[in-house]
């Protein structure tokens, strides 16, 4: 009989379990920024199912656990010895084949993603030499355009060729059809963009969380890669590689356009005279005091730490209007 009522009580608890673990796997998506790019749906389902997966595990050995520590454990006073239990080779088998095949399936599809997404690592890139193949991501998105409406869009529109050059510390686009410079990155939605990626000086990240995309880019090396935006909006470009004590000024808007939108954007930023653009690092450095005596005055920056003066602004097409932001002391 309690036996029975074992079985029957993890039999229920499994149940809940699985419930629970589809309902974070559901609940991880809102945990991200909007999908704003095909590829940054391939890796909230990679996420959910991760998540999933371990909300299984977690759960799957907690509760027996617990089950275990209330239900069976020895009495106050009780110093015996347990029965001796032989152990089950099926079992062992089991509980050792189960997560070997888990870790390896997981591994497949997490490695299935990302060279969908084709992210390359900076030692791949430097060492290896290895081809870069721009397999499209044509991932569902959960907004109400159908999935076969964006693949035709994308698969029509020719590719949008952008060249991306950073810096200490400043994020320059060129647009080489239009020979159009600009500080901010402007993309249309539903098409296919291909970035060159370059380096000034040091090693960069190119990082925009709305596209669950973050490349290396690498001194001296020209890195190409791919990916489709989805859904128009105002996102975030920001250096996920420490470059130095401005680095984390090296930040600029993502704007994701309609095409018609994009097209006047590109006309209205060719008539413009290529002129220095504000640049948070250098507004920064530039905010200095003047200490000394007599006719000797240096000029030493507020923030009192050894640095590099910042590259000079930028000169290009098109700058946004910003508002200089205090210096932090």
């Amino acid at each position: 009989m309690m036996k029975l009522r074992a079985i029957l009580i993890m039999t229920v608890y499994a149940i809940l379990v699985t419930f629970a673990s589809f309902w974070m796997a559901k609940q991880s998506y809102s945990w991200f920024p909007p999908e704003a790019s095909a590829e940054s749906k391939l890796l909230d389902d990679l996420f959910s199912l991760f998540t999933g997966l371990g909300t299984f595990v977690y759960l799957g050995v907690i509760g027996p656990f617990i089950y275990s520590l209330v239900f069976h454990r020895a009495s106050k006073y009780d110093t015996s010895d347990a029965p001796p239990i032989e152990g089950n080779t099926w079992l062992e088998i089991i509980w050792t084949a189960t997560p070997l095949v888990l870790v390896l399936t997981l591994a497949f599809v997490s490695y299935r993603t990302y060279e969908k997404m084709s992210i390359r690592g900076p030692m791949e890139l430097v060492h290896l030499h290895v081809p870069q193949v721009m397999e499209p991501a044509y991932a569902e998105p959960f907004d109400s355009m159908p999935q076969q409406q964006i693949q035709d869009a994308v698969e029509v529109a020719p590719i949008e060729q952008i060249d991306v050059m950073a810096k200490q510390w400043a994020w320059v686009f060129h647009y080489p059809e239009q020979d159009i410079t600009s500080t901010e990155l402007h993309l249309p939605v539903d098409r296919r963009i291909r970035f060159t990626l370059r380096s000034e000086d040091v090693l960069h990240g190119f990082y925009i969380p709305a596209f669950r995309l973050s490349q290396y880019v690498v001194p001296k090396q020209d890195i190409n890669f791919e990916l489709t935006p989805i859904k128009t909006g105002t996102y975030r470009l920001r250096d996920s590689m420490y470059s130095g004590t401005y680095f984390a000024a090296n930040q600029t808007d993502v704007v994701v356009q309609s095409p018609s939108d994009y097209q006047q954007w590109l006309a209205d930023a060719a008539t413009q005279t290529p002129s220095a653009a504000f640049n948070q690092a250098a507004y920064e450095y530039d905010q200095t005091s003047e200490r000394g005596a007599g006719n000797t005055k240096d000029k030493v920056a507020v923030r009192g730490w050894a640095t590099i003066p910042p590259a000079p602004p930028p000169v290009v097409n098109y700058a946004p209007k910003h508002k200089p932001d205090s210096p932090a002391i």
